[in-house]
């Protein structure tokens, strides 16, 4: 015999053994138990929930003072960096608005890095920061999205593009900026661009070959039901954004999607509910077909999108365990629906809001407030929550043990009056007087808080000296909830009591989201850093005391 007595041929087959291994390694049942695996984060949210919790408790109450930084990694960006880590076999992968690096999990060496070119005027097309909130991993492969609205497939061992397949034209208001979601062997990505008078959609990819598989419009048009909610042709330029990444139910083969605001931001001009602006869509992931909805803020005029989606969890509600979805919502309310067909179970204020008075539970629509009529008579009104919302677009987190849900809440109003609307390809389509934000001069202008579902309430709140935090959360086994500051400390506090127990100055503001993992019996705590986004955005002077510069950070205990 002849075969194999190559050395390069023994290679060669060494290689495709450890490639085949890999694709294993990835599979959609690894996807599925992605939760349960804490050597590895395999899916945006850690595990299809979103619940951003961890089994692991090594580091705990006692010990998580001792954590020390074991790597950092410099992105060589100085845009906000709010991407999560993924992490497999030993590689991180993260993003930036124009690259793509895998790292060496261990020791931080970079692996491979691959950059992306643009065109100038891409650049408009990004609302609220240039950026990008991470992969999605299958099969040795990694895929992500671009601001210029392509979503590209490279190999995770050597970052060799496989495919680009562009979702649509970027130069008509769209980008794209989320991480994709993997679900049944369908990739499926959002879309941004709700405040230029685009029309939202989710696309599923084959995410072998990048072709296009079916689009899930969110604005409900010509022989679509729910049509009849917008006036005229307003739905083609109506917004409802799908700008990040949803949550997957494998038992109930349910994808829940956020979506964000309606276009323009002054309502008069499309009245009516104008579905499927600010709701939750459960769709089927192999074909995009819809199963149920519940919007949020029908014919919303303040921006309140709902693009984070939330989390699934089980609750006991009247002495029986629920599959639930709970979001807290940026219009002020803290949501609890059936997941399996959108009932209303809870809806209460976790923050101050004054533009509804409450949800009626009958019929799961907010009841106007006298502020938002007059507001819609023409007049200048204080809203609460701002346009950032109670909660802005950062993720929460959930521990199971405490049925607490942990996220970074914002204490602020702005001023609102009508105005009318003029359409232009590629700029901001508004319709109002948009002034920013008010920050109360005797309050903290956010908090850390840990929130009953079922009440909105807050078990505490941790205030923000100064600027409030745009970061999502981590929750542990090991009682501990980490977060991030806009001025730089990575943080962890004591579950039940909002304690601090530890902080480490990163260098720069933190928006990104923390995520931790194990190896050889050691846990990690791992987050990116860089401060920007919409906070920036909106000129609050104290940003120019941070500094500006992408990184990535790894911590064990000493």
């Amino acid at each position: 015999m002849t075969a194999l007595r190559s050395p390069w041929l023994w290679l060669a087959c060494a290689l495709a053994l450890g490639a085949g291994s890999a694709a294993r390694a990835q599979s959609l049942d690894d996807l599925r138990k992605d939760h349960t695996t804490p050597g590895s984060v395999l899916t945006y949210g850690m595990g299809y929930a979103n619940q951003r919790y961890s089994p692991l408790k090594r580091i705990d109450r006692r010990n998580v003072g001792k954590l020390v930084p074991v790597w950092n990694y410099s992105l060589n960006n100085s845009q906000g960096q709010e991407s999560q880590p993924i992490i497999h076999d030993g590689m991180m992968f993260v993003t930036t608005h124009t690259s793509t690096v895998a790292i060496d999990a261990m020791t931080g060496r970079q692996i491979w890095k691959q950059e992306l070119e643009f065109a100038p005027d891409v650049f408009k097309m990004a609302c609220c920061g240039l950026l990008n909130r991470g992969v999605a991993i299958l099969n040795g492969k990694v895929y992500r999205t671009t601001l210029d609205s392509n979503v590209i497939a490279y190999d995770a061992k050597t970052g060799k593009q496989l495919w680009k397949s562009q979702a649509i034209d970027y130069k008509l208001g769209h980008a794209m900026t989320g991480a994709p979601l993997i679900a049944n062997g369908v990739l499926m990505t959002g879309i941004a661009g709700g405040e230029y008078g685009t029309r939202g959609f989710i696309d599923g990819w084959d995410p072998e070959t990048g072709k296009k598989l079916w689009r899930l419009y969110t604005t409900a048009a010509g022989s679509d039901k729910g049509a009849d909610t917008w006036p005229g042709d307003t739905a083609q330029k109506g917004g409802a954004p799908t700008w990040l990444t949803g949550a997957y139910d494998p038992d109930l083969d349910l994808v829940y999607w956020g979506t964000g605001n309606g276009g323009p931001w002054n309502a008069e001009a499309r009245k009516g509910d104008n579905l499927y602006v600010d709701s939750v869509l459960a769709f089927r992931p192999k074909t995009g077909e819809l199963v149920w909805h519940y919007q949020f803020s029908p014919n919303d005029p303040f921006d309140y999108d709902s693009t984070e989606v939330g989390m699934l969890v089980e609750l006991k509600i009247d002495g029986a365990m629920r599959k639930v979805l709970v979001q807290a919502n940026r219009n002020g309310f803290f949501y609890v629906l059936d997941r399996t067909n959108g009932k209303l179970l809870a809806a209460n204020p976790y923050v101050k809001v004054n533009w509804a008075d409450k949800i009626d539970m009958a019929t799961g629509r907010p009841v106007e407030s006298a502020v938002f009529k007059r507001i819609r008579a023409g007049g200048d009104e204080e809203v609460f929550p701002s346009v950032l919302g109670g909660k802005n677009w950062q993720p929460m987190s959930w521990n199971p043990a405490t049925g607490l849900a942990y996220g970074n809440t914002l204490n602020m109003s702005w001023p609102y009056k009508l105005a009318k609307p003029e359409y232009k390809q590629g700029e901001w389509y508004l319709g109002i007087d948009f002034r920013g934000v008010n920050m109360p001069k005797d309050q903290p202008h956010g908090y850390l808080s840990a929130i009953d579902p079922m009440t909105g309430k807050s078990k505490w709140q941790m205030a923000w000296p100064g600027q409030p935090s745009m970061a999502g959360t981590l929750s542990t086994a090991g009682g501990l909830v980490f977060t991030g500051a806009a001025t730089g400390e990575v943080i962890a506090v004591d579950a039940d009591t909002g304690e601090k127990l530890w902080q480490f100055q990163t260098g720069s503001g933190i928006i990104g989201l923390p995520v931790t993992w194990e190896k050889d019996g050691k846990q990690y705590i791992s987050i990116v850093s860089g401060g920007g986004g919409v906070w920036a955005l909106l000129g609050d002077e104290r940003m120019a005391m941070v500094p500006a510069g992408g990184s990535v950070w790894t911590f064990a205990v000493r």
